[in-house]
């Protein structure tokens, strides 16, 4: 069994289940990330990017990636970028926009499984995964293929949802992420169950030190973590060897 939000659903149960969800909200997703973290979200992205240290030219994979945040801020710097998503919908919302853009060059859209990525080994100098992987389903086999597929001295950078250090903090996080989120995802995306499940995965999702020990148990190096907001977020980084 595994986690769908609060909930224990057997495995392949979870990977549907989170699949409705990001179909419902694929396009109301960037409007309501706007509206939940009240743009915060965007810093946050910039800053993750920023301290990716990503030099012209570098193979970048990006999980979880439909959107194109992290894609888009990567490009700007130079990187050569693969989005991955396993969300055909949430693919199709982030490339449209792109497109609309006149983004072309530089970029590949794949739907794929973090958990079996269908890259060969030692094939891209980072990979990222923004909000993505407490979605899914078998964490340990997906971190395992983000070590497989970097070059040595390759980078991982995960940004997720963690805990909050701050009691005060705390408490009006979990008000706004129970109360508000729900509700705003009921008025502006019809579908309160959706984002009822996105609260629930952030306070099943391991901590700062429990990730860290799953990024060292996958092979991975030198690994750090730094909150943000006071831990409401966290980017933890890694090194293959």
């Amino acid at each position: 069994m595994t986690d769908f939000g609060y909930k224990d659903v057997a495995p392949e149960e979870k990977t549907r289940l989170v699949g409705r969800v990001f179909t419902s909200v694929a396009q109301r997703y960037d409007l309501m990330n706007d509206l939940m973290s009240l743009g915060v979200h965007r810093l946050w992205k910039r800053r993750f990017v920023n301290s990716c240290r990503l030099r012209t030219g570098d193979r970048l994979l990006d999980l979880a990636g439909g959107t194109g945040d992290i894609a888009r801020l990567a490009a700007d710097r130079g990187a050569r970028v693969s989005i991955g998503d396993i969300n055909h919908a949430m693919l199709s919302v982030g490339r449209g926009r792109m497109d609309a853009e006149g983004r072309v060059s530089g970029l590949d859209w794949l739907q794929v499984n973090a958990e079996k990525l269908p890259f060969a080994d030692m094939s891209f100098d980072h990979v990222t995964i923004v909000f993505g992987l407490r979605n899914v389903t078998f964490r340990d086999q997906a971190l395992a293929e983000m070590h497989r597929v970097l070059k040595p001295g390759g980078r991982v950078h995960i940004m997720e949802f963690s805990k909050v250090g701050l009691p005060v903090l705390g408490r009006l996080y979990d008000t706004w992420s129970f109360q508000v989120m729900p509700r705003l995802g009921a008025a502006i995306a019809r579908d309160k169950e959706s984002y009822q499940y996105l609260s629930e995965s952030i306070r099943r999702f391991p901590d700062q030190e429990a990730l860290a020990g799953l990024l060292e148990e996958a092979g991975f190096e030198e690994v750090r973590w730094e909150n943000l907001s006071g831990g409401i977020c966290a980017i933890h980084r890694g090194v293959r060897v």
